[in-house]
């Protein structure tokens, strides 16, 4: 006899299945839901008021202020480009991807910027975006982040998350890998009317529940703390960074369907004790 009210639990298991494998790969290719990062680092602005002439002996970074004096709005345009580096950088669960603002950097009247994306790093398990890292490989030679006056403290908020950033990829792994059983336990719980599998499909959600739950909190307390961190004290220099919104909504979105199935397993198992014990007492009121 199938079971039509848990096809509730099972669409639901369905759409968080799909969402955490979402939250996993968004990003882990050029073209690949790369909009769904976990924050983007605003690089489009660095040294268009920090390059310190002054102090460092680089006569590449004077030539570049030289050039650019008389056009300071192109500047802002292009000073990224003019260093070697991109415009943004947007961090991902197993990679980081990178590009500049079509059509530039700043909004106007008739248009706002647009991400292009031009590459994205190789995926890696464990994955750890550290900003400072990536964009002092890009930087021309001869120039440093200490010219450009890059606070220290990006670093240090960046990598007091590491270990959290980590424990959030196993945590999205494991509640990926719970919800798959879900899914196939969800499908059978339709069919089957038996009491065991309201119960085991109660327990297969609940950890995914936990993992998914776990895991979306570490994200959103990573969002606020790296975003908070650059945004204050970058903004001397010219880089912002911006939480990963489609990221949190999918993330959250995967943690409340699990918690709707879990809830609906649990309604099932009720529903089918009363429907037994419905069964029984009509059976001994017909002996009478």
């Amino acid at each position: 006899m199938m079971r039509l009210t848990a096809l509730f639990p099972l669409l639901c298991t369905l759409v968080a299945f799909i969402l955490s494998l979402l939250c996993i790969f968004a990003g882990s290719k050029r073209g690949y839901i790369e909009h769904a990062d976990i924050f983007t680092l605003n690089t489009s602005m660095l040294g268009r008021t920090t390059l310190d002439t002054s102090k460092s002996s680089s006569s590449l970074l004077n030539s570049i202020e030289n050039s650019i004096k008389g056009e300071v709005n192109d500047l802002i345009a292009d000073v990224a480009k003019a260093l070697n580096i991109h415009d943004f950088y947007s961090a991902h669960l197993l990679n980081y991807c990178e590009g500049y603002f079509t059509p530039g950097p700043l909004a106007n009247k008739t248009v706002d910027p647009d991400k292009n994306v031009t590459q994205c790093s190789n995926q890696t398990a464990l994955f750890h975006f550290d900003p400072t890292a990536a964009i002092q490989k890009e930087l021309k030679p001869g120039i440093s982040l200490a010219d450009l006056r890059w606070p220290s403290a990006i670093k240090d908020a960046v990598h007091a998350v590491e270990i959290a950033s980590k424990a959030m990829f196993v945590l999205y792994c494991v509640g990926a890998a719970a919800t798959g059983p879900a899914l196939a336990g969800a499908f059978l719980g339709v069919l089957s009317d038996g009491r065991a599998a309201p119960l085991i499909n109660n327990a297969l959600a609940s950890l995914a529940l936990l993992a998914l739950g776990i895991a979306s909190a570490i994200a959103s307390v990573i969002m606020s703390k790296v975003v908070h961190e650059i945004n204050q004290h970058g903004n001397d220099v010219g880089i912002s960074a911006s939480k990963g919104k489609t990221f949190l909504g999918m993330t959250w979105a995967a943690t409340v369907l699990m918690a709707f199935a879990a809830v609906a397993w649990i309604y099932e198992f009720v529903a089918h004790r009363r429907r037994q014990t419905s069964y029984v007492f009509e059976g001994k009121k017909g002996r009478y």
